[in-house]
């Protein structure tokens, strides 16, 4: 079967199966205020409960936990104590008359949706954290005895419907070869302390996997999500000699965290990381990155009942900034709307919301939150390389009108006295079909491009990749798209401006050459595809990769495309 690969990696092993009892609403109704004013203390007493467990774990001293692990942990903590969840909660016990247990499902199950129909992959993988939220608190409300922490008597491969943060944390990992997972993502915390831990993961791999018996001899691909059931004899020393020779790749790739990117005909390429907090960051740099080529800011407004102030926000943009080594990072300004709805932000419900309300065009239509964000990013600025990006820009009047607020911004700050660099570099997102076109008019206004490949394929296409249905036609490849990341980078080249790309073609090995052959000289992408990458380039000369780039000009479509690309990576 066929899953989605997380964590790079061939593991062999038996299967270890962790399943878990599905959760079912009473349907009991309260009847006495009483029995109500009960309900409310007994969940704010599941809260407090849930809540003091996170902290004992990240208190035990035995568990040796990450940066990133506390950092999950964190984030467990907020969202078990997330005012809104309360709030909703409460509301269902006094108005609908609700068990707490009840109540608390429907509330989490409705969040779950909203975050997992999010057409970011980042913000969609969030719904996992909540679901493990609502689950610890539910386990007080129900008494629910805590799961026994499994030991292993050999290598083991945990197959599960999902695993969470904290069960990953307090396992005996020592004999864990590899996860899989009936469900998650590629940003899904079974991800990201997988890949932290070096094991082997795959994830989504869909209701197939559950059907692995206690002891069947799994094998596992974390790199091209493949995992295999009790396979033969021929398949299974196969994958043995696949496994000893990656393995010896993976330590020569550890040693070029410190080797500069630089192609064999002296080309210098700049490879950076996306993040949405300090430890994406750190995590980059430590795997070769060389600054932030995007800086999400919407989890700084989400989970919360109301906007964050100044000063908050002024103190994360701070603490990235002084982290940063003093490499460039590029803040991205708020990008909400569309699938990224805020709770106390009321949009109206559209026809067509990723085409609507949203991300630059609330900015500018709502200039108080804009111009907020705006001077805490250049508060930041002084303490560290602070760029402004702005999102989804489809014309030239959008630009002005963005620059115009900025500097409005930075007006309010010298009247306050408050210190900022007054030459911070301001770029914005092509991800719009319109700003691909016209990127030799928008080149005049900025002073960088940054391509964002994942709307820029689903606006070209017209093809919604969260349906289903027909998300088989999103396509990078394409020749279309191929088309207009060239022009972009070609534009940036003629007007005399740096082009990067942020969306996910950007870590694909099978792009780089590609990329590298359009000019592009700015590759941002998660941390751990870093090295990878780096590799490609410098194993290859510039002249081979513009060869590569004429050729892939002169083929229309996609599959010859990707073809060609598998023969020439290397």
């Amino acid at each position: 079967m066929k899953g989605i690969g997380v964590s790079p990696g061939i593991s062999i092993g038996r299967a270890f199966v962790i399943s878990k009892a599905a959760t079912t609403f009473s349907g009991v109704q309260l009847t006495t205020n009483e029995d109500i004013a009960a309900g409310i203390s007994k969940f704010e007493a599941a809260v407090v409960s849930a809540s003091a467990e996170i902290e004992a774990i990240k208190m035990d001293l035995n568990l040796t936990l990450s940066a990133d692990e506390l950092n999950i942990l964190e984030i467990q903590v907020e969202l078990i104590n997330d005012p809104q969840i309360k709030d909703d909660v409460v509301e269902k016990i006094e108005t609908d008359k609700k068990t707490p247990g009840d109540a608390l499902l429907e509330v989490i199950a409705n969040l779950v949706t909203v975050f997992e129909e999010m057409d970011d992959e980042y913000m969609s993988a969030r719904s996992a954290d909540i679901r493990d939220a609502g689950a610890r608190i539910l386990k007080y409300l129900q008494n629910i005895p805590p799961p026994v922490i499994p030991t292993f008597n050999g290598d083991v491969i945990i197959i599960a419907d999902d695993i969470s943060p904290s069960e990953t944390m307090t396992m005996d990992l020592q004999h864990v070869r590899g996860f899989a997972t009936r469900a998650g993502s590629k940003t899904s915390h079974t991800a990201i302390i997988a890949k932290a831990k070096g094991i082997p993961a795959v994830v989504a791999c869909g209701d197939d996997v559950m059907m692995a018996v206690e002891g069947d001899l799994i094998v596992l691909d974390g790199a091209t999500g493949f995992i295999h059931i009790n396979p033969d004899e021929s398949a299974l020393n196969d994958y043995k000699l696949k496994r000893d020779a990656l393995a010896s790749e993976t330590e020569k790739l550890k040693g070029l965290k410190d080797v500069p990117s630089i192609t064999t005909d002296g080309v210098s390429v700049h490879l950076e990381v996306n993040i949405s907090g300090i430890d994406d960051m750190l995590l980059g740099f430590e795997n070769g990155g060389e600054g932030v080529g995007l800086l999400r800011t919407e989890l700084l407004f989400m989970n919360r009942d109301s906007f964050p102030t100044e000063d908050e926000q002024f103190e994360f943009y701070k603490s990235i900034a002084l982290q940063s080594k003093n490499n460039p990072v590029i803040v991205r300004t708020i990008d909400i709307g569309g699938d990224k709805q805020l709770s106390y932000f009321n949009i109206d419900a559209e026809l067509n919301p990723f085409l609507g309300y949203r991300a630059i065009r609330i900015c500018l239509d709502r200039p108080e939150i804009f111009i907020t964000q705006l001077k805490a990013i250049l508060r930041a600025s002084v303490f560290g390389k602070l760029k402004i990006m702005f999102p989804m820009i489809a014309n030239v009047q959008e630009i002005r009108a963005a620059k115009k607020l900025l500097e409005q911004a930075k007006y309010e700050l010298t009247i306050q006295n408050i210190s900022f660099n007054a030459n911070i570099k301001v770029g914005i997102m092509i991800e719009i079909p319109s700003a691909a076109v016209t990127a030799d008019i928008l080149a005049k206004e900025v002073d960088f491009f940054s391509i964002g490949t994942n709307d820029l394929c689903q606006y070209t296409l017209a093809v919604d990749r969260m349906n289903e249905k027909i998300s088989h036609l999103y396509d990078t490849y394409n020749p279309g798209v191929l088309r207009l990341i060239g022009n972009v980078i070609e534009q940036g080249a003629k007007n005399n401006i740096p082009v990067g790309m942020c969306g996910e073609v950007a870590g694909d090995p099978l792009a780089t050459l590609l990329l590298l052959g359009m000019g592009l000289k700015e590759f941002s992408m998660g941390p751990a595809a870093i090295p990878v990458i780096k590799k490609i380039i410098i194993s290859n000369s510039e002249t081979k990769a513009k060869q590569v780039f004429s050729t892939v000009m002169q083929m229309d479509n996609s599959t010859d495309i990707l073809a060609y690309l598998r023969q020439v990576t290397t």
